[in-house]
C-alpha cells in the first residue's frame, strides 16, 4: 500500500538476521546473568498474574532502562507502574527484582577503549 507521501516502500527486512552477530559484543557473563533474569521475571509474572506467558498482559520492564536510574525508591515507582494492572500485591516482587540487579551492568555495547 502507498505510504502517506505517495509513494510505496517496502516493507523493512527482518531483524532477526542479524541478532546472532550482536550479542558478541557484550559480555557472556553480563548476558548470561541478564538472561537468568529475564527467565525469573517471567516466572513471577506468570505468578502475579495467575496465568501463562502467552496469555500475560503487555508489561514492560526494561532493565537497563532501570539500571539507567540512579535510587531504588525511582525503579520501584517505575516497575510500580509497569504493573498497575496486577490485581495480587507486587511489592515482593519489585522487592526482589531491586535486589536482583542491584551491581548489574547495563548491556550497551562497551566502548573502543577496551579493544
Amino acid at each position: 500500500p502507498p505510504s502517506s507521501d505517495g509513494s510505496s516502500s517496502p516493507p523493512p527486512p527482518p531483524l532477526s538476521k542479524k541478532q546472532g552477530k550482536v550479542t558478541v559484543k557484550y559480555d557472556r557473563k553480563e548476558l548470561r546473568k541478564r538472561l537468568v533474569l529475564e527467565e525469573w521475571i517471567i516466572e513471577q509474572l506468570s505468578e502475579l498474574y495467575d496465568c501463562e506467558e502467552e496469555e500475560m498482559p503487555e508489561v514492560e520492564i526494561d532493565i537497563d532502562d532501570l539500571l539507567e536510574v540512579n535510587s531504588d525508591d525511582e525503579r520501584a515507582s517505575k516497575l510500580q507502574e509497569s504493573l498497575i494492572d496486577c490485581y495480587k500485591p507486587t511489592e515482593d516482587f519489585v522487592r526482589e527484582l531491586l535486589g536482583r540487579i542491584r551491581g548489574m551492568r547495563k548491556l550497551s555495547a562497551p566502548t573502543k577503549k577496551g579493544l
